[in-house]
């Protein structure tokens, strides 16, 4: 049933090695992204810190009334953002003026670069991408010259503290993740691991398991106590098995043994005339007894394993019903040591029920109350009503069912002591009639029993 293969890897592996992996997926698309949204709001600050810068400067010279750049104009570099843009003094007819660097970078700017509306502007140097911003230089409102602050985007969108926080910040969420999927999934397969072994326990015919219980997941907690609960079950099952073997087995044997000894005895001639007579009809009865205990184990199994039985219920007269099963009973009787009496409901009502499922119930309850009296004694039937309900009580005055044994009587293949020294049988009587009862939406309880008799009821739907 349980077979290695190689191909199979454990719940903790297989989750924890798959989780691994989309993990570093999804943190490798949140890092590329991370990495464009902080190069594009890096570069959007630091243009914007140009912008102050250009009207800083532009401010200046207008403030100091020349148009020559302040002492500390190379200088200017912006220690936050780490920037140190290429600056120009530009007049109007676009010549450079001034510069912090030296360089053939610009010799002179158009007029479409330096009367552009756009806050900023992209050019090409060198193959190489810039970014140029601008402010104009005005005295008594008028343009005497522009201060262009230019830099490329690589030196804009480079950062470093920034990516290696990134870098950290991703690198704590995948051991993170990782440690938690793990400790996770040990926590998952554990229990599993535990069902799996206690399984092939149970496979191996060992029903004795322990397995903990205390984990606080609810799937978890049902899986493990549905696999209690069926091993219970299977444990029972078997145990019913054997005593069902057991029982019918020790049940057959007599009677196989007795006919066997009867008839060798007649064929053999040991016994002739009426006394081989004799020995032929109590090898007939010890044949109907094999034959009601097969009809008995064939009825119970019908029912214990759910099997459709054929049921006529129908609205019928109680009193009637009750008095056609009696009598029925009391035919196949050969003594007249039993007095029966049948206390009827005094206005004619109609239960739902199978007649001759019915016959059966009646039927035990008789036989075990003449055993119970030792062929001598009274039963009286008593119909009742209550509520939707029709109750019939049987009651006997035998000896009565021991106080201990009374919570089993209604268990499979269970006999009292004394009943097992009396009848031979497979204790299947009360617990059949139960199982027909509540087929027939009724029930059949103990209602009580002392030594005085005992008293058992019927209860069914009426109309």
């Amino acid at each position: 049933m349980f077979t290695k293969n190689n191909k199979r890897i454990s719940l903790r592996s297989y989750w924890t090695s798959r989780y691994l992996v989309t993990l570093f997926l999804g943190l490798t698309v949140i890092a590329i992204i991370s990495a464009l949204w902080i190069r594009h709001n890096t570069l959007e600050n630091r243009l914007n810190m140009m912008e102050l810068m250009a009207d800083n400067l532009s401010n200046r010279i207008v403030a100091t009334n020349e148009h020559q750049p302040p002492p500390d104009f190379f200088q200017e570099k912006n220690a936050k953002l780490d920037i140190y843009p290429i600056m120009y003094i530009v007049d109007t007819s676009g010549d450079i003026v001034s510069r912090n660097r030296p360089g053939p970078l610009m010799k002179q700017f158009d007029s479409s670069i330096l009367e552009a509306e756009e806050p900023y502007l992209k050019i090409t140097l060198m193959n190489e991408r810039f970014y140029l911003v601008k402010s104009p230089i005005e005295i008594d409102n008028s343009i005497v010259g522009w201060v262009v602050l230019m830099d490329s985007k690589e030196h804009l969108t480079h950062v470093e503290q920034e990516y290696t926080q990134l870098a950290i910040m991703i690198i704590s969420l995948a051991l993170l993740g990782w440690a938690a999927i793990y400790v996770l999934s040990s926590r998952l397969s554990k229990p599993i691991k535990d069902v799996a072994e206690a399984a092939k326990l149970v496979s191996e015919g060992n029903y004795q398991i322990d397995i903990p219980n205390n984990g606080k997941e609810k799937e978890v907690f049902e899986l493990i106590q549905s696999f209690k609960e069926m091993t219970h079950k299977l444990e029972k099952l078997e145990s019913l098995r054997t005593e069902l073997l057991a029982g019918v087995t020790h049940e057959l044997k007599t009677p196989v043994t007795a006919i066997s000894g009867l008839l060798q005895a007649v064929r053999d001639e040991v016994v002739t005339g009426e006394e081989a007579k004799e020995f032929l009809n109590i090898s007939l009865n010890e044949v109907e007894k094999m034959k009601k205990m097969v009809e008995d184990l064939l009825a119970f199994n019908q029912f214990a394993t759910n099997a459709v039985m054929v049921l006529h219920k129908d609205y019928y007269d109680i009193n009637e019903v009750v008095e056609d099963a009696v009598f029925t009973w009391q035919i196949a009787q050969q003594d007249e040591g039993i007095e029966i009496e049948i206390n009827q409901i005094s206005t004619p009502t109609e239960v739902l029920v199978d007649p001759l499922r019915f016959q059966q119930i009646i039927t035990n309850l008789l036989n075990n109350a003449k055993s119970a009296m030792d062929n001598q004694g009274e039963i009286r039937i008593t119909i009742m009503e209550e509520n939707q309900q029709i109750a019939i009580d049987v009651v006997d005055t035998g000896g009565g069912i021991p106080e201990e044994e009374q919570p089993y009587i209604f268990e499979r293949f269970f006999r009292g002591e004394n009943k097992k020294l009396k009848v031979r049988g497979l204790g299947l009587g009360l617990t059949l009639s139960k199982m027909i009862a509540n087929a027939l939406d009724g029930d059949l309880v103990l209602l009580k029993s002392s030594e005085e008799g005992t008293t058992f009821r019927i209860t069914l739907l009426k109309k």
